[in-house]
Protein backbone atom coordinates (compact mmCIF):
# COMPACT_ATOMS: atom_id res chain seq x y z
CA UNK A 1 0.00 0.00 0.00
CA UNK A 2 1.08 3.93 -0.11
CA UNK A 3 2.86 4.58 2.54
CA UNK A 4 1.23 6.52 5.18
CA UNK A 5 2.55 8.10 8.86
CA UNK A 6 1.14 6.44 11.72
CA UNK A 7 -0.02 9.80 13.08
CA UNK A 8 -1.77 10.10 9.45
CA UNK A 9 -3.34 7.26 9.82
CA UNK A 10 -4.71 7.15 13.00
CA UNK A 11 -6.49 10.17 12.24
CA UNK A 12 -8.25 8.91 9.01
CA UNK A 13 -12.07 7.58 9.82
CA UNK A 14 -12.22 4.11 9.42
CA UNK A 15 -14.26 4.07 6.43
CA UNK A 16 -11.79 6.63 4.85
CA UNK A 17 -8.98 3.86 5.29
CA UNK A 18 -10.72 1.43 3.54
CA UNK A 19 -11.05 3.46 0.45
CA UNK A 20 -7.96 4.87 0.20
CA UNK A 21 -5.53 1.91 1.72
CA UNK A 22 -7.81 -1.11 1.91
CA UNK A 23 -7.34 -3.99 4.35
CA UNK A 24 -3.32 -3.49 4.62
CA UNK A 25 -4.25 0.05 5.80
CA UNK A 26 -7.09 -1.32 8.45
CA UNK A 27 -4.82 -3.70 9.50
CA UNK A 28 -1.69 -1.30 10.74
CA UNK A 29 -4.62 0.99 11.80
CA UNK A 30 -5.54 -1.74 14.23
CA UNK A 31 -2.22 -2.76 15.41
CA UNK A 32 -1.56 1.03 16.13
CA UNK A 33 -4.43 0.68 18.11
CA UNK A 34 -3.69 -2.48 19.98
CA UNK A 35 0.19 -1.12 20.80
CA UNK A 36 -0.41 0.36 24.07
CA UNK A 37 -2.11 -2.71 25.18
CA UNK A 38 0.43 -5.27 27.28
CA UNK A 39 2.39 -8.11 25.77
CA UNK A 40 0.26 -10.92 26.74
CA UNK A 41 -3.05 -9.35 25.28
CA UNK A 42 -0.94 -8.42 22.59
CA UNK A 43 -0.87 -12.20 21.53
CA UNK A 44 -3.76 -13.14 22.42
CA UNK A 45 -4.92 -10.27 19.68
CA UNK A 46 -2.51 -11.29 17.37
CA UNK A 47 -4.20 -15.14 17.40
CA UNK A 48 -7.58 -14.06 17.22
CA UNK A 49 -6.77 -11.80 14.18
CA UNK A 50 -4.87 -14.84 12.87
CA UNK A 51 -8.17 -16.93 13.20
CA UNK A 52 -10.73 -14.34 12.01
CA UNK A 53 -7.83 -14.45 8.92
CA UNK A 54 -8.06 -18.03 8.59
CA UNK A 55 -12.17 -18.49 8.86
CA UNK A 56 -12.84 -15.59 6.83
CA UNK A 57 -10.37 -15.21 4.68
CA UNK A 58 -12.74 -15.95 1.29
CA UNK A 59 -15.40 -14.14 2.35
CA UNK A 60 -16.30 -10.94 1.10
CA UNK A 61 -19.29 -8.17 1.40
CA UNK A 62 -20.37 -6.44 -1.38
CA UNK A 63 -17.34 -4.77 -2.22
CA UNK A 64 -14.37 -5.90 0.04
CA UNK A 65 -12.84 -8.81 1.52
CA UNK A 66 -15.00 -9.35 4.60
CA UNK A 67 -11.98 -8.77 7.25
CA UNK A 68 -12.26 -4.99 6.41
CA UNK A 69 -15.83 -5.24 8.13
CA UNK A 70 -13.97 -7.61 11.58
CA UNK A 71 -10.93 -5.14 10.93
CA UNK A 72 -13.43 -1.61 11.76
CA UNK A 73 -15.49 -3.44 14.41
CA UNK A 74 -12.69 -4.25 16.73
CA UNK A 75 -10.62 -0.95 15.95
CA UNK A 76 -13.71 1.20 16.24
CA UNK A 77 -14.33 0.25 19.84
CA UNK A 78 -10.88 0.71 21.24
CA UNK A 79 -10.53 4.41 19.56
CA UNK A 80 -13.95 5.72 19.54
CA UNK A 81 -15.42 3.71 22.58
CA UNK A 82 -11.94 3.92 24.56
CA UNK A 83 -12.17 0.31 25.73
CA UNK A 84 -8.73 -1.32 26.76
CA UNK A 85 -10.35 -4.51 27.33
CA UNK A 86 -8.35 -7.21 25.15
CA UNK A 87 -11.12 -10.04 25.90
CA UNK A 88 -13.64 -7.30 24.30
CA UNK A 89 -11.42 -6.59 21.10
CA UNK A 90 -10.96 -10.47 20.99
CA UNK A 91 -14.66 -10.83 20.79
CA UNK A 92 -14.91 -8.02 18.32
CA UNK A 93 -12.79 -9.95 15.79
CA UNK A 94 -14.28 -13.03 15.98
CA UNK A 95 -18.04 -11.84 16.52
CA UNK A 96 -19.28 -13.66 13.10
CA UNK A 97 -17.02 -16.56 13.71
CA UNK A 98 -19.72 -18.96 15.58
CA UNK A 99 -22.43 -17.90 13.31
CA UNK A 100 -20.72 -18.17 9.67
CA UNK A 101 -18.44 -20.64 10.44
CA UNK A 102 -19.10 -23.17 13.42
CA UNK A 103 -18.12 -26.45 11.59
CA UNK A 104 -14.74 -24.92 10.39
CA UNK A 105 -13.93 -23.28 14.18
CA UNK A 106 -15.11 -26.81 15.52
CA UNK A 107 -13.02 -28.46 13.46
CA UNK A 108 -15.40 -31.20 12.16
CA UNK A 109 -18.85 -31.24 11.77
CA UNK A 110 -20.67 -32.04 15.53
CA UNK A 111 -23.78 -32.51 16.01
CA UNK A 112 -24.06 -29.13 18.03
CA UNK A 113 -21.88 -26.94 15.66
CA UNK A 114 -22.29 -23.60 17.57
CA UNK A 115 -22.17 -25.28 20.87
CA UNK A 116 -19.05 -26.58 20.01
CA UNK A 117 -17.41 -23.82 18.12
CA UNK A 118 -18.31 -21.99 21.24
CA UNK A 119 -16.78 -24.45 23.61
CA UNK A 120 -13.40 -24.27 21.55
CA UNK A 121 -13.13 -20.08 21.87
CA UNK A 122 -13.57 -21.16 25.91
CA UNK A 123 -10.76 -23.54 25.57
CA UNK A 124 -8.57 -20.88 22.96
CA UNK A 125 -9.41 -17.54 24.56
CA UNK A 126 -11.47 -17.97 27.74
CA UNK A 127 -14.89 -18.43 28.76
CA UNK A 128 -15.55 -14.75 29.00
CA UNK A 129 -14.41 -14.21 24.99
CA UNK A 130 -16.88 -16.98 24.23
CA UNK A 131 -19.68 -16.05 26.01
CA UNK A 132 -19.33 -12.10 24.51
CA UNK A 133 -19.32 -14.13 21.02
CA UNK A 134 -22.59 -16.27 21.64
CA UNK A 135 -24.05 -13.45 22.75
CA UNK A 136 -23.65 -11.66 19.50
CA UNK A 137 -24.34 -14.86 17.46
CA UNK A 138 -27.87 -15.32 16.04
CA UNK A 139 -29.89 -17.79 16.97
CA UNK A 140 -31.41 -20.53 14.04
CA UNK A 141 -34.82 -19.17 13.53
CA UNK A 142 -38.42 -20.15 13.12
CA UNK A 143 -38.88 -20.27 9.49
CA UNK A 144 -42.88 -19.46 10.07
CA UNK A 145 -41.95 -16.22 11.77
CA UNK A 146 -40.53 -13.12 10.28
CA UNK A 147 -36.72 -13.25 10.60
CA UNK A 148 -36.41 -9.62 11.06
CA UNK A 149 -38.39 -9.57 13.98
CA UNK A 150 -36.85 -13.06 15.39
CA UNK A 151 -33.38 -10.86 15.18
CA UNK A 152 -34.78 -7.69 17.02
CA UNK A 153 -35.44 -9.89 19.81
CA UNK A 154 -32.60 -11.92 20.30
CA UNK A 155 -30.96 -8.74 19.89
CA UNK A 156 -32.84 -7.14 23.08
CA UNK A 157 -32.40 -10.67 24.91
CA UNK A 158 -28.91 -11.64 24.48
CA UNK A 159 -27.71 -7.99 25.64
CA UNK A 160 -29.86 -6.82 28.57
CA UNK A 161 -27.89 -8.63 30.66
CA UNK A 162 -24.48 -8.47 29.14
CA UNK A 163 -23.43 -4.67 28.94
CA UNK A 164 -20.04 -6.07 27.44
CA UNK A 165 -21.38 -7.49 24.52
CA UNK A 166 -23.73 -4.45 23.92
CA UNK A 167 -20.00 -2.49 22.74
CA UNK A 168 -19.46 -5.17 19.91
CA UNK A 169 -23.19 -4.82 18.86
CA UNK A 170 -22.82 -1.10 18.63
CA UNK A 171 -19.78 -1.25 16.56
CA UNK A 172 -21.09 -3.79 14.60
CA UNK A 173 -24.38 -2.02 14.34
CA UNK A 174 -22.36 1.28 12.88
CA UNK A 175 -20.67 -0.52 10.78
CA UNK A 176 -23.37 -2.00 8.75
CA UNK A 177 -26.32 0.81 9.34
CA UNK A 178 -24.08 4.31 9.55
CA UNK A 179 -21.91 2.78 6.74
CA UNK A 180 -24.88 1.52 4.32
CA UNK A 181 -23.75 3.90 2.80
CA UNK A 182 -20.67 2.41 1.49
CA UNK A 183 -22.35 -0.61 0.05
CA UNK A 184 -24.71 -0.69 -3.22
CA UNK A 185 -27.25 -2.76 -4.90
CA UNK A 186 -30.26 -4.49 -3.47
CA UNK A 187 -28.19 -4.65 0.02
CA UNK A 188 -28.51 -1.08 0.58
CA UNK A 189 -32.38 -1.34 0.79
CA UNK A 190 -32.08 -4.56 2.62
CA UNK A 191 -30.42 -2.99 5.46
CA UNK A 192 -32.53 -0.60 5.91
CA UNK A 193 -35.17 -2.43 6.33
CA UNK A 194 -33.54 -4.57 8.74
CA UNK A 195 -31.22 -2.31 10.82
CA UNK A 196 -34.00 0.68 11.00
CA UNK A 197 -36.23 -0.66 13.58
CA UNK A 198 -32.91 -2.01 15.67
CA UNK A 199 -31.90 1.97 16.41
CA UNK A 200 -34.58 2.40 19.71
CA UNK A 201 -33.12 -0.84 20.68
CA UNK A 202 -29.69 0.12 21.01
CA UNK A 203 -30.70 3.83 21.94
CA UNK A 204 -32.06 2.45 25.05
CA UNK A 205 -29.53 -0.54 25.73
CA UNK A 206 -26.50 2.44 25.42
CA UNK A 207 -27.90 4.77 27.31
CA UNK A 208 -28.31 1.87 30.42
CA UNK A 209 -26.29 3.11 33.17
CA UNK A 210 -24.41 -0.29 33.21
CA UNK A 211 -23.31 0.33 29.73
CA UNK A 212 -19.59 0.20 30.22
CA UNK A 213 -18.98 3.76 28.10
CA UNK A 214 -18.19 7.18 29.40
CA UNK A 215 -20.55 10.32 28.66
CA UNK A 216 -17.60 10.88 25.26
CA UNK A 217 -18.03 7.58 24.04
CA UNK A 218 -21.90 6.71 24.83
CA UNK A 219 -22.54 10.62 23.11
CA UNK A 220 -20.90 9.58 19.70
CA UNK A 221 -22.50 6.40 19.99
CA UNK A 222 -25.89 7.83 19.74
CA UNK A 223 -25.04 10.39 17.53
CA UNK A 224 -24.24 7.22 15.31
CA UNK A 225 -28.01 6.08 15.71
CA UNK A 226 -29.04 9.46 14.85
CA UNK A 227 -27.01 9.36 11.68
CA UNK A 228 -27.94 5.99 11.14
CA UNK A 229 -31.44 6.63 11.51
CA UNK A 230 -31.21 9.84 8.89
CA UNK A 231 -29.75 7.74 6.23
CA UNK A 232 -32.16 4.28 6.55
CA UNK A 233 -34.62 7.25 6.36
CA UNK A 234 -33.48 8.70 3.36
CA UNK A 235 -33.18 4.80 1.24
CA UNK A 236 -36.74 3.99 2.36
CA UNK A 237 -38.04 7.80 1.27
CA UNK A 238 -39.18 8.40 4.38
Amino acid sequence: MEEASPTYLKALPLHAITEVYGEEGLRQRFLLETACFPEPAQADLRRALDLADRLHRDDRRVREPYMNHLLRVATRIICYYRVRDADVVVAALLHDAVEDHPAELAGGAPLDPIGAAVSVLARDFGPRVAELVRAVTNPEYDPDRDRDEQYREHVAESLVNNPWARLIKASDFTDNGVGVIHTRGAKVRRAAVKYRPLVPILRELVARTDTPLDDEAKSHNMGQLDLAEKRFAAILHD
